[in-house]
């Protein structure tokens, strides 16, 4: 029942970044040492301390078309493709360096230690619930799943009221409505690009 429901998978999956921020914050990445796609997920994943693992499908894509564009370059190693960034991507990467460090200020925010034990021990109560009903769901009658329905819809009432409440402090600037970001070519775009 809860098993592919995402929020009973443990980190949130939900992305933190704007429409085109992932390159940004690939090629950051890459400026660090040449990395393969599963490193760049996990090593997202630690700095959110498990709040965000990126998908392969959103990590490939973006690998590509940065290798598409000439700011990355893959070579096969072991088995796997290890990127590195070119001299067109650090000359694109530091050209854009405002726009790198307002995304990192928003990693951050986002994940700082506060912040983010309070959010996965959220998600880890969610989880728990979601196993709890998942194993005994062949020894739950009709009556007793009812009520269960019934306290998760005023919990899911309770929460809703609270987070339509005002927040506690001024939204970053990224959790404003989103900007037009320049794109691979120097134009703003306001979507398609990864």
């Amino acid at each position: 029942m809860f098993r592919h429901h995402p929020m009973a998978r443990g980190p949130w999956h939900e992305s933190p970044f704007q429409r085109g921020d992932l390159k940004y914050v690939i090629l950051d990445l890459l400026k660090e040492q040449p990395r393969h796609g599963y490193e760049i997920i996990r090593i997202l994943k630690e700095r959110s301390h498990g709040l965000y693992e990126p998908s392969p499908g959103a990590i490939y894509p973006t690998l590509q078309l940065l290798e598409e564009m000439g700011y990355v370059e893959g070579t096969p190693e072991d088995g796997r493709k290890v990127y590195a960034i070119t001299d067109d991507g650090l000359k694109f990467s530091t050209e854009r360096e405002g726009f790198t460090e307002d995304i990192r200020r928003h990693m951050r925010d986002r994940w700082s230690s506060k912040g983010s034990v309070e959010l996965r021990e959220t998600m880890a109560e969610i989880a728990r619930l979601g196993r709890l009903v998942t194993r005994r769901l062949r020894t739950i009658d009709a009556e007793k799943m009812a009520r269960i329905r019934e306290v998760i819809a005023r919990t899911h009432a309770d929460i809703e009221e609270i987070l339509e409440q005002p927040p506690l402090r001024e939204p970053d600037q990224r959790d404003r409505p989103a900007q037009r970001e320049p794109t691979m070519h120097g134009e703003t775009a306001d979507d398609g690009e990864r």
